[in-house]
């Protein structure tokens, strides 16, 4: 923070009195306490994950059967063509994409429940910004997303798949996990304050979850698809998680030129939800 100069004011006896003047905040400050802010609402967030563990293992159910079931017999069968990569390999990617849709698109019922508690109250009367409220919840559904991606790693790897290890590429893996996880999440929350019941927070979820998933390159390339479902896959935000994930979880995969397009859509993405949702999120207790 910077200080003024204290003003010098001379009193009646003829000595110089200096007055301290008001304190100016600088953007770097006010940056400085958003993104503090932000990381306290995520931290509180994450913390719940210790009351109930359960729920990350069960979670992983559905991917592990993707992998193990759907994954093993479409591999024998060579019936998507997925060039040199083995199709197990090619959908890899594609169901740790689908486990953080799964996790995030239902995010939306928490502040439910929290409105329902009176935390959402809390929340709004405090001098935390809204937009730091969002990107907290948003944070901290990609902190729940991390866990089904080390599951997914380790059964991937006892498929056989060949996974790359390097920790540059293990890096932007998580970069675009939690990417991912806040764009469905604050996706979600923007129905949740739209809609603001449970009952059809989970049935838009469960409406869009599949058209999302099988409208993306997650299970079969984008190529083999006919040209209006092209069109749909290529606004699907999901694409560009499925495609930065392959390109950087597989070994000996060399291109990574759409890897930039990948994170700059995600992130933009993942702001404009979250500005949108920072505007509505009073809504939720109206």
């Amino acid at each position: 923070m910077k200080l003024q100069e204290p003003a010098a004011q001379h009193g009646d006896s003829g000595e110089t009195i200096a007055i301290a003047q008001p304190r100016q905040v600088t953007l770097p400050d006010n940056l400085s306490n958003f993104f503090r802010k932000t990381l306290v609402i995520a931290e509180w967030e994450v913390r719940k994950l210790r009351h109930d563990p359960t729920d990350m293992l069960t979670r992983t159910v559905q991917p592990a059967l993707w992998l193990l079931i759907f994954g093993e017999v479409f591999t024998r069968l060579r019936a998507i063509p997925t060039g040199s990569v083995p199709y197990l390999d090619f959908l890899a990617p594609g169901i740790l994409s689908q486990s953080v849709l799964f996790i995030a698109i239902f995010y939306g019922i928490a502040i439910i429940w929290e409105r329902d508690l009176g935390v959402i109250n809390k929340f709004l009367v405090s001098p935390t910004p809204r937009l730091a409220l969002v990107l907290g919840k948003a944070l901290s559904a990609g902190a729940r997303a991390l866990p089904q991606a080390i599951i997914i790693y380790i059964l991937a790897l006892v498929l056989g798949v060949r996974m790359n290890l390097n920790p540059l590429a293990l890096l932007g893996v998580v970069v675009l996990v939690v990417l991912g996880a806040a764009c469905f999440s604050t996706f979600s929350m923007i129905i949740a304050c739209l809609l603001k019941t449970r009952d059809r927070v989970m049935g838009i979820g469960q409406i869009l979850t599949m058209p999302l998933f099988f409208a993306s390159n997650a299970i079969y390339p984008i190529a083999i698809m006919p040209a209006w479902l092209q069109v749909i896959a290529h606004g699907n935000p999901l694409t560009y998680l499925v495609d930065g994930l392959r390109a950087l979880m597989l070994a000996g995969n060399t291109d990574m030129s759409g890897l930039g397009t990948d994170f700059v859509v995600l992130f933009a993405v993942t702001l404009i939800l979250a500005v949108i949702c920072a505007k509505l999120y009073p809504r939720i207790v109206e």
